[in-house]
């Protein structure tokens, strides 16, 4: 039998999203400071979003603990109202993996993630595996706890309901990022009544029963309160097409990938760099990298590394780097609807970038946003995402697109943007300036 212990005194963490963060046991307040979860005050929650909407310098730090918080209070009302078992040790599951859950995340979060084509889930599993912080911490509590913990963020541990509530279409994940990405940008779209939707929740009547049925959600909704995650689902399509794929942003982050790009093609023709920090001379060689060498990378790391890269002698980084340091970024296109056109215009935008001086292949790109907002269960489909389901009072659960025009409309197929071609800002540009 494994417990939580208990701080003498409870932490809380003033939060402008949850009011208080509350922190009770000494397991969490141990990850909390750790260094590997210290570093997330160093990682933007929104990567490149800062250059559109100068009011997102929140972390994944803020995040984390957002995370956590929801978690704990929804285990707490499950418990308390629906007499939910849970021993202390999968209380300590769901909490450690909630806090946990995106401790692997690169500088500049997702935007980095892209332009060195990695994946901060694995990243989060390594820390958590065989950090020496948060492995010894998490073993201590229970022998391979670590490996449990790690085994959440992958979608791999038996318990599907802690699962479910970490990383599906209504979790705390998206629940936090959503009303604190809504509130640091000044915005209102990401706005959703938090308090109705935690109250209409309610682990599925007959959890033991359907365990390991991908298909029944662990986690199902009071009948009566659906509308507030037809809310949810709404402000998530709204934040991805008004936040997430805003056209500044993305061409912050098509400027982020081109520095990287000319990074790894100089040196792998052999290119000496004046600056260069361990151990990103490994990483934009995808060469493999340890844990330790994994955390010395924060934002702070890679603005000094392309604060120095300004006075490169390859002047494509040299200038690249200028460009995103001083927020010289990459105007945008809306290309047409008709293939054959937008062709053209791409032809006639590289040809022009030549004759002007840039090479296309660091100078230019074209960007096609897209993102489902809520994946419908399909009888005979394959299973993408868990659906969501309300329950009525004889125990029928019925998925949310078949209660909802709205979510039905928005879950029949994939939502598309506008494609968007990139480039630096040209004068006198016939080509441009149709």
């Amino acid at each position: 039998m494994y417990r939580l212990v208990k701080l003498k005194e409870e932490k809380v963490f003033k939060d402008p999203i949850h009011g208080y963060i509350h922190i009770n046991d000494q397991l969490i307040w141990d990850l909390i400071n750790t260094p590997e979860f210290q570093r997330l005050r160093r990682i933007r929650q929104l990567g490149m979003t800062y250059f559109t909407f100068h009011g997102a310098e929140h972390s994944r730090f803020n995040h984390s603990l957002g995370v956590y918080e929801l978690m704990r209070r929804v285990l707490s009302h499950f418990r308390r109202n629906y007499a939910l078992e849970l021993q202390d040790d999968e209380v300590a599951l769901g909490l450690c993996a909630a806090l946990l859950h995106d401790v692997g995340h690169a500088p500049f979060s997702h935007s980095m993630e892209h332009a060195l084509h990695m994946k901060h889930e694995i990243w989060s599993r390594k820390i958590i595996e065989s950090s020496n912080g948060i492995s010894t911490i998490l073993n201590a509590f229970k022998p391979g706890f670590a490996k449990e913990v790690s085994s959440v963020i992958a979608n791999e541990h038996p318990n599907k309901l802690i699962e479910s509530l970490i990383s599906s279409q209504l979790d705390v994940d998206r629940m936090d990022y959503l009303l604190r990405d809504a509130y640091y940008t000044g915005v209102n779209y990401g706005n959703f009544d938090l308090e109705r939707v935690l109250r209409i929740m309610r682990p599925h009547p007959k959890l033991e029963s359907i365990k390991n049925d991908p298909n029944t959600p662990k986690v199902v909704l009071k009948f009566s309160g659906w509308h507030a995650v037809e809310d949810f689902i709404v402000s998530r399509y709204q934040m991805f097409w008004q936040i997430y794929f805003h056209p500044v942003t993305r061409s912050a982050e098509v400027l982020l990938g081109k520095i990287f790009k000319r990074a790894q093609d100089l040196a792998r023709s052999n290119y000496t760099f004046s600056f260069m920090l361990e151990p990103l001379d490994d990483l934009i060689m995808n060469n493999v990298i340890t844990v330790e060498q994994y955390l010395r990378m924060d934002e702070s790391f890679m603005q000094t590394v392309f604060y120095q890269w300004m006075d490169e002698k390859d002047v494509v980084l040299s200038d690249l780097c200028r460009r995103l340091i001083n927020r010289d970024l990459f105007k945008y296109q809306v290309l047409p609807a008709d293939e054959k056109e937008s062709k053209r215009i791409c032809i006639e935008m590289e040809q022009l970038l030549r004759q002007k001086g840039f090479d296309p292949e660091y100078y230019m790109e074209t960007d096609y946003p897209k993102d489902t907002a809520y994946h419908v269960y399909e009888v005979n489909g394959p299973l993408i995402k868990t659906p969501i389901a309300a329950i009525d009072n004889q125990d029928h659960l019925i998925e949310i697109s078949n209660l909802s025009v709205i979510v039905k409309s928005l879950g029949e197929k994939k939502s598309v943007g506008a494609t968007n071609l990139y480039v630096p800002e040209l004068k006198n540009n016939e080509v441009y300036e149709r």
